[in-house]
């Protein structure tokens, strides 16, 4: 592979491809460039950098503290970008007054009073209204108080993404990256004191449970360097750019109480960046982890909230058969919080460790949550998104191990690595220690000592576990109940947005002409009903009295189930459902027939997927042809997000559809599961529709017909754009994704 050359763009120095391992970094000394670096520009990282000190801010005392003894030192510029930003958060907890304000907004204030050549941006995500309950509503009027404090909501993502980056920039001089925010809940010591009055909610004072995270503090070149990302971060979702700060002597913004744990280490950026408005993904952060995992040797130590990401358990899963391979230490969230989480992502978790598991023939996996007495049966919020191989190499950042921290949400790791160096070895495994010794309730000297004497990191813990503060084995399985409730990760966890990769291009019908079809459509059906409301037709037939008989039929009690055999017969026979759900509304009212519409809709469904099934592949094949066959290993691929498109982009008739699922032999619950997502938008919209016609039938007059109109206008509307987020152009084919899958 070449080595990799940077072009500017935007703000931020592109590389144009990966160097290669262990290729000289510029401004690094001959003897570290000839150590292989696992370390590519391009490929598995944006930059390497320079740090001339680092450290490991564990927990969110550390980094409050930290941060706002950097923040007195600030000349010109403070970016802070994050996952949520609270301006009610304490800095200074359990500390003495120091003459300045405790809450983070008025600290951010009093800074700009006191440098008049300050400026302060803030950029957090645009929220989604499942969170409005922990934000801070006032927030945007209550930061614009003063001129040079910049707040923004960062928008420019994907439909059903975030940016998760949690990042903080001094004067261009001094960062911090990791995975905590300045929000609720947030800040703890390593001590986790049971019932801390200070650990509350700001909205009802309800306590929080203690709270575990981790941030990287680095200076020089590295600094500098995510000072350029978060500046185009900031670009991309205003349009304004932040002058970057003019190099000149300042104070020394590095806070005198952190002691640095490295010095003069290479300081890898990794990202996470989804397709987006024309701009290709990232998956820097993947290619990270598969092939750090990959170069472990003798220990890996993982500290993490989630563990769905399928590269990250393929990884684990290769090193677990690997009869060399190394020890796997993983410490875990015990539950996540909230019901929708447990029966989500702990499901998905609970299938990856049974993978596990299943492999570790060598015994070498342990996985373990941190336990603190006397906590009224809670467990410690495992935030942290830690993993250090071989003490070699450390990293740090906001990516999860999920899906969407690998290709969907925005994030940014930080990754150190010794390169040999026993100074910069000793500093990570100092960490290492740290980590270990909160967990376990002793110092880290013993966990040092303890290491050593055991030559086995699992076997070090398990000899320092003990009944107090300690860490406990995780089980982590599921019940076979919730788990075939549960659908694939593909739908909770999404790697990629739900685009059109889903439908290959030459399956979809032109959005042109389908978008002419149904405006013509829709606009014969409001011609119809004037023509019903000014024609002498309307004298002839009694539609009304049509409608009150259908009504009267409907309201037998066969009528129900008359309905769901006419839509299995309907079915077998491929009539179109169209004409069955509008009967269906027409008979039953928009409520009602919009539930039984679903309910004949999705047993026919499962019929004629059941026939695929048993018919077999070979019979679809012949009768399907070329298109449906390719429909049918596009189904075997993607499953669940397969077939709710296909429901809402339909490239073949509703049986078809069906019969060549069952023969692609997707699993049952994808299959349904999809096709009940799949179809509510058309019913809905459908049942909506039909019943303003039977209004327009009724009491017809231009009131009425109006109504139809602009109904059918809305529809209109909202299809086009719904078929337009489907269509958009795929920024990576195949080929794009198994190279990945090679790197």
């Amino acid at each position: 592979m070449a080595n990799g050359g940077h072009r500017e763009s935007g703000g931020n120095r592109v590389s144009t491809g990966p160097a290669k391992p262990g290729a000289a970094v510029a401004g690094w000394p001959a003897e570290a460039a000839r150590r292989a670096s696992i370390f590519r520009p391009g490929h598995n990282c944006w930059r390497v950098e320079r740090a001339e000190r680092a450290a490991f801010l564990v927990d969110g005392d550390a980094y409050f503290r930290a941060f706002r003894e950097a923040a007195k030192q600030a000349r010109e510029v403070i970016v802070i970008v994050g996952w949520d930003f609270d301006s009610r958060v304490r800095l200074l907890v359990d500390r003495e007054p120091d003459g300045w304000p405790e809450r983070l907004g008025e600290f951010l204030h009093s800074l700009l009073i006191r440098r008049r050549t300050l400026r302060i941006y803030v950029l957090t995500w645009d929220f989604h209204m499942i969170y409005w309950k922990e934000r801070e509503w006032w927030l945007p009027a209550k930061l614009a108080a003063h001129r040079r404090l910049h707040f923004l909501k960062d928008a420019a993502h994907p439909l059903g993404a975030s940016h998760h980056q949690k990042a903080v920039v001094i004067d261009g001089g001094l960062a911090f990256v990791g995975g905590l925010d300045f929000a609720q809940c947030r800040w703890d010591s390593p001590a986790h004191r049971p019932r801390h009055p200070d650990r509350r909610l700001f909205a009802d004072g309800a306590p929080c449970r203690p709270f575990h995270d981790v941030q990287m503090m680095v200076d020089g070149a590295a600094a500098s360097a995510v000072g350029e990302l978060v500046r185009a971060r900031w670009l991309r979702a205003t349009g304004r750019a932040i002058a970057p700060p003019v190099p000149r002597p300042v104070e020394d913004p590095w806070p005198r109480f952190v002691q640095p744990d490295l010095r003069g280490a290479p300081v890898a950026i990794a990202r996470t960046m989804p397709d987006y408005d024309g701009q290709p993904g990232v998956q820097e952060i993947e290619a990270l982890y598969a092939e750090s995992l990959a170069a472990a040797r003798r220990q890996v130590y993982i500290e993490t909230q989630y563990l769905t990401s399928q590269t990250v358990a393929d990884a684990l899963a290769d090193r677990l058969q690997d009869p060399n391979g190394p020890e796997i230490v993983m410490i875990l969230h015990p539950n996540s919080d909230g019901w929708l989480e447990q029966h989500t992502m702990d499901v998905l978790r609970g299938r990856v460790l049974k993978r596990l598991r299943a492999l570790d023939r060598f015994h070498r996996l342990r996985l373990y949550y941190p336990r603190i007495p006397d906590l009224a049966g809670q467990c410690i919020s495992m935030h942290s998104k830690v993993c250090i191989v071989d003490d070699e190499l450390a990293r740090v950042g906001s990516a999860n191990l999920s899906n969407r921290s690998m290709g969907f949400d925005t994030e940014c790791d930080l990754a150190v690595e010794a390169g040999g160096d026993p100074e910069l070895r000793r500093g990570i495994a100092g960490f290492r220690s740290r980590l270990l010794a909160e967990h376990l309730g002793v110092s880290p000297e013993a966990v040092d000592a303890c290491c050593a004497r055991a030559d086995s990191l699992i076997g070090a813990i398990e000899r320092l576990r003990s009944g107090g503060r300690s860490l406990e084995i995780f089980d982590g399985r599921v019940s076979a109940d919730v788990d075939d409730v549960v659908p694939d990760a593909e739908l909770i966890d999404p790697s990629r947005p739900y685009d059109a990769q889903l439908i290959p291009t030459e399956h979809r019908p032109p959005a042109r002409r389908q978008l002419v079809m149904g405006s013509l459509g829709l606009l014969a059906l409001v011609l119809l009903a004037a023509f019903w409301q000014w024609t002498p037709v309307r004298e002839q037939i009694d539609a009304a009295q049509l409608a009150d008989q259908l009504h009267g039929w409907a309201r037998g009690p066969a009528a129900p189930f008359v309905t769901l055999a006419a839509f299995l017969v309907g079915g077998v026979l491929v009539v179109p459902v169209l004409l069955l759900i509008a009967v269906t509304i027409l008979a039953f009212g928009p409520w009602w027939g919009f539930l039984y519409a679903l309910l004949g809709m999705t047993a026919s469904a499962l019929l004629t997927f059941g026939l695929g099934r048993v018919v077999g592949r070979g019979l679809v094949d012949r009768l399907a042809g070329v298109r449906l066959e390719r429909i049918n290993r596009l189904l075997k691929s993607k499953g669940l997000l397969a077939v709710i498109t296909l429901r809402v982009i339909p490239v073949a008739p509703f049986s078809i559809i069906n019969a060549v699922a069952g023969a692609s032999h997707i699993t049952t619950k994808d299959f349904l599961v999809g096709t009940v997502i799949g179809e509510l938008p058309g019913l809905l919209s459908l049942a909506l529709f039909v019943d303003q016609i039977n209004e327009t039938i009724r009491h017809p007059g231009a009131g009425s017909i109006a109504m139809l109109a602009v109904l059918a206008g809305i529809i209109l509307l909202g299809a086009a754009g719904l078929r337009r987020w489907l269509q958009a152009e795929p920024a990576r084919d195949e080929a794009e994704a198994a190279g990945r899958r090679r790197s």
